[in-house]
């Protein structure tokens, strides 16, 4: 088994869901997931979901952290887990001043005030 801090966004049946950034434990397929004591499954395609989580069916969008925090499709804000954020913060985004922060505000990949 290997982890990767990702985001995980549940979108709780909208486009527009809920993420966080958190610790994910996987197998070399790739195919399951586990986060916080849910078994997420590849969806192999979907639509704004690649995951869905076994036991209740609800979905998710799952991917690598952006260096730049810019994870959501929309603008919104971001938490990260505790047991991740020292090393979201000096790993992934390279900011050591950052580490007391819990939350980030992403613009969004279609955010209005984002240039094209």
């Amino acid at each position: 088994m290997k982890s990767k801090i990702m985001y995980i966004e549940h979108k709780g049946g909208s486009i527009v869901g809920t993420g966080r950034i958190g610790r994910v434990v996987f197998f070399k397929t790739g195919k399951t997931l586990y986060y916080r004591g849910c078994s997420l499954q590849s969806l192999r395609g979907g639509y704004k979901a690649n995951y869905y989580d076994v036991g209740t069916g609800e979905t998710y969008w799952i991917s690598g952290c952006k260096k730049d925090g810019q994870d959501t499709l929309y603008p919104d804000s971001i938490e990260i887990d505790e047991n991740v954020r020292e090393e979201y913060w000096n790993v992934i985004r390279k900011q050591p001043e950052n580490t007391h922060r819990k939350t980030i505000r992403s613009e969004g990949k279609y955010s209005s005030r984002k240039p094209r």
